[in-house]
């Protein structure tokens, strides 16, 4: 099968929604290699994260074949997927073209946010995305949803017919399914001079993603808990709020910011030398830092609400994102309690394996394409 992908975010795009199209596209390649697999873009950021698909004899980019590059994505894509033989078109970002014909198409819905929240994004992010989103929902022949919450919003706000949808998780990138070597983390812990013990949490630092609960937290934990969190994220207003916060309250040495990472190598060594991951993020489509500290064997704290319990699985301790004591019992119970800790590990790491085998996850989704393309 010829397959068509919107590969925008996949090379230009360097958190969740890139990070979900380069690992769907490294996957397909792995277990499905006989398909041919074209993407599609109007530009390519060169990055570590993109030389991996660039450089790989897998798949094939292309470009507009039209001077109209800001609308060749919506309106001009479509003549060109049926003049190069495109059997099927996916698009990986909750979006797919205007008037496709003759091409079966397939979109990811990642999250609903900008419904759930419509505080945080402007009036016109908001109609444009409903407009894209909708159109996506209601045009494609199959929709892939990537959690059950994002499921059942897209039935809620689009009226769309369940057995239109399919959920299918994300996987995280290979390398999370194996494991640092010592002599690695070690090395990593030196050069970026890690404490002995600490907490993490990854993530942009947005008011969604709730960070200032951490913080306090760790004013409810002050004079009982000396383990300092590393927070993996850039942000702007909000996190100067976090860090006013800290400030005031004397809890600035108690974490430690890392908006840059060099190498994905460095932050598999950081969930894997971390002792907790604290995620207790308001609203996620999927929450992807939960999957990936869950095969890094690293207990995770997160919460009760959207799809974190779904992501998560049983192992995790879930708490309130809006009770800081809630939060503050369940890390002083893991740092605590060696055998708790030991337990959330081992377990989470057994779901997680399950859970998101990328075998098994690409294997459904390949079963959509070739449901789609065999439809009348």
């Amino acid at each position: 099968m010829k397959i068509g992908f919107d590969a925008k975010r996949l090379y230009n795009n360097f958190t969740g929604l890139g990070n979900y199209s380069r690992n769907l596209l490294l996957n397909l390649a792995e277990f499905f290699p006989r398909n041919e697999y074209v993407l599609y873009t109007s530009k390519v950021e060169k990055r570590p994260e993109t030389e991996e698909i660039l450089e790989n004899p897998a798949f094939d980019t292309h470009f507009p074949n039209s001077r109209l590059n800001m609308l060749w994505r919506s309106f001009g894509l479509p003549a060109q997927l049926r003049k190069e033989g495109i059997e099927l078109y996916h698009g990986l970002s909750n979006e797919i073209p205007s008037g496709i014909k003759d091409v079966k198409t397939v979109v990811t819905i990642h999250d609903l946010i900008y419904k759930i929240y419509p505080q945080t994004y402007s009036t016109a992010d908001r109609l444009i995305y409903d407009t894209k989103f909708a159109y996506a929902c209601k045009h494609a022949d199959a929709i892939v949803a990537i959690s059950e919450t994002t499921r059942n919003d897209i039935i809620r706000f689009y009226g769309i017919p369940e057995e239109k949808i399919s959920v299918i998780y994300q996987s995280c990138h290979p390398m999370y399914y194996t494991r640092q070597t010592q002599a690695q983390l070690d090395e990593v812990r030196v050069r970026l001079e890690l404490p002995k013990q600490f907490m993490l949490s990854v993530g942009s630092v947005i008011e969604r993603k709730n960070l200032m609960l951490v913080a306090e937290a760790l004013r409810v934990l002050r004079g009982r808990i000396d383990v300092p969190l590393i927070v993996v994220g850039s942000g702007g207003k909000y996190k100067d709020k976090v860090q006013e916060y800290l400030l005031r309250n004397n809890l600035h040495g108690q974490v430690i910011w890392m908006s840059n990472l060099s190498d994905n190598s460095d932050l598999q060594a950081l969930y894997q030398l971390a002792s907790v991951f604290v995620y207790p993020s308001r609203y996620e489509g999927f929450g992807i830092p939960v999957a990936e500290a869950l095969l890094s064997g690293t207990p995770v704290i997160t919460s009760n609400v959207s799809c974190l319990p779904e992501a998560a699985g049983p192992h995790a301790e879930l708490i309130d994102p809006d009770s800081p004591t809630d939060l503050a019992a369940a890390i002083y119970r893991l740092l605590n309690d060696d055998a708790l800790r030991k337990l959330r590990s081992e377990s989470g790491l057994k779901y997680a394996l399950r859970k998101y085998d990328r075998k098994k996850l690409t294997t459904q989704l390949m079963n959509v394409y070739k449901e789609v393309r065999i439809k009348k």
